[in-house]
């Protein structure tokens, strides 16, 4: 719990740029402003602080913004502009292709990798997260023996994901299978570099990916990034909502421990 003399940590998060009420809006433009508030919910049940962080302005510098932020959470929303990883921008899959909120959600994610600020990217977070490291996405899933996507009608899919051993993220979660809550329809192609594979599905498709560790390539600040939808209410396990988000409040702790008082 915070005190005055220990607040919570400030936990930037970029708003969702789409409008979802427009008469001509796709559904899951909606659905996207909705469980971002989900995911609000999820940083302060962890005990910090959310930001919402706002495209640039006169009024109120982006930079100005992330300033003073301890870590960051980039949630879901629509298609990344394939134009940032060289494929085909007339995709007839695509939807809600928005360059502002592209532009605001790669701030936050350079901003948090060039600061060492812990980062947790969620689906599209992931996806651009990869990006940024060079890697592409599959800018449609093929069929496959995984449903990725929700059923018509409903809000989520479900499958399992397999958790790679000695990543952080098997550490967070203490288990190397589990079920999660899945809404997508692109996901990772080739892997950035500097990042590594967490998790896949039973298909092979990536599910999560993290900064890789090593000799040559110790991350700087933890950075992870997953598929699923951890802000899922009534399909995922309510035991693996909060930890993801609890780990990145601990790291957020531990790295301020560790900077210098001014």
């Amino acid at each position: 719990m915070s005190t005055a003399e220990h607040p919570a940590p400030l936990i930037g998060i970029p708003v969702r740029l789409s409008d979802g009420d427009a008469p001509d809006a796709d559904h899951r433009i909606g659905e996207a402003n909705r469980i971002f508030e989900d995911v609000v919910d999820l940083i302060r049940a962890a005990g910090a602080e959310p930001v919402l962080v706002r495209p640039h302005s006169e009024e109120s510098p982006l930079e100005a913004q992330l300033a003073g932020l301890q870590g960051f959470v980039v949630p879901g929303g629509g298609d990344v502009d394939p134009a940032l990883y060289g494929a085909d921008p007339a995709h007839p899959a695509l939807y809600d292709v928005n360059p502002a909120q592209d532009e605001l959600d790669t701030a936050v994610i350079r901003y948090a990798l060039d600061n060492e600020r812990p980062l947790l990217g969620i689906c599209r977070g992931m996806q651009l997260l990869n990006i940024l490291h060079g890697g592409n996405l599959h800018i449609d899933l093929a069929p496959s023996s995984v449903e990725h996507d929700a059923a018509p009608g409903e809000e989520w899919g479900i499958h399992d994901v397999v958790l790679s051993a000695g990543t952080a993220l098997a550490d967070v979660f203490q288990r190397d299978r589990m079920a999660v809550a899945t809404g997508h329809h692109q996901a990772i192609d080739r892997v950035g570099e500097g990042l590594r594979i967490a998790a896949r599905a039973d298909d092979g498709c990536v599910e999560a990916v993290e900064a890789a560790t090593g000799e040559d390539s110790a991350p700087a600040a933890w950075t992870v990034g997953i598929q699923w939808h951890p802000e899922a209410i009534d399909i995922a396990d309510p035991e693996l909502r909060l930890p993801l988000f609890s780990a990145l409040l601990t790291q957020v702790q531990a790295q301020q421990r560790e900077e210098p008082r001014s």
